[in-house]
């Protein structure tokens, strides 16, 4: 092992915990405007394991989309939303919490078995440098170009949902009126009540 591989191996387990660490930090915190810095760490640090597999491309749109875009998008949404409920007690709420652990559990065994049946062999092969990014980019803007659109979508309909949420009706406090505008106004007129008479000739 030379001092490449050496390098290359610590970073490997340095960026790893990070991950690990952020995205713990992200599903426990109670504070969400913490957890939404923890899910940049957490977008950041697979950045840094793009750079690792020589996809400088990949990681750049990572910092640029996620770091730059989304993540910022979900910190303005929480600080303009800013809305503090209290957290009621579900009826069976017991359901979701099962529903939301089978699910969790799923995924992981999915994960697991994608990690333990790839084949992890590095290659030793010319890595095309320039050229993985024309071939992203051709796949980008023929093959997705429909998911990439319903993604500028979404993302724009997430933008306007937040500003919705954020947007608070303004309502004048009642103050006493001051005596140059009560001077202007005229007393209400006093309504007098009908005469039995009058509403009986009325009913004819």
């Amino acid at each position: 092992m030379n001092l490449a591989q050496g390098v290359q191996i610590v970073s490997f387990g340095l960026l790893t915990l990070m991950v690990i660490g952020a995205s713990l930090g992200v599903v426990l915190l109670p504070n969400v405007v913490y957890a939404a810095f923890l899910l940049g760490g957490v977008f950041i640090s697979m950045a840094g394991l793009y750079l690792l597999l020589n996809a400088d491309f990949v990681a750049a749109a990572q910092v640029l989309i996620y770091v730059g875009a989304v993540n910022v998008l979900i910190l303005f949404a929480i600080m303009l939303v800013n809305k503090r409920e209290d957290f009621l007690p579900l009826k069976r709420g017991w359901i979701r919490k099962a529903a939301t652990g089978m699910v969790c559990a799923g995924l992981f065994a999915l994960l697991s078995t994608m990690v333990l049946t790839t084949s992890w062999n590095f290659s030793t092969g010319a890595i095309a440098g320039n050229d993985s990014i024309i071939v992203i980019a051709k796949h980008f803007f023929t093959d997705f170009l429909l998911p990439f659109e319903l993604a500028s979508v979404l993302l724009l309909m997430a933008l306007v949902g937040a500003i919705i949420l954020a947007r608070r009706e303004f309502i004048p406090e009642e103050t006493d009126m001051p005596a140059r505008d009560a001077a202007l106004t005229l007393p209400e007129r006093p309504r007098e009540l009908m005469s039995v008479s009058s509403s009986s000739e009325f009913n004819r």
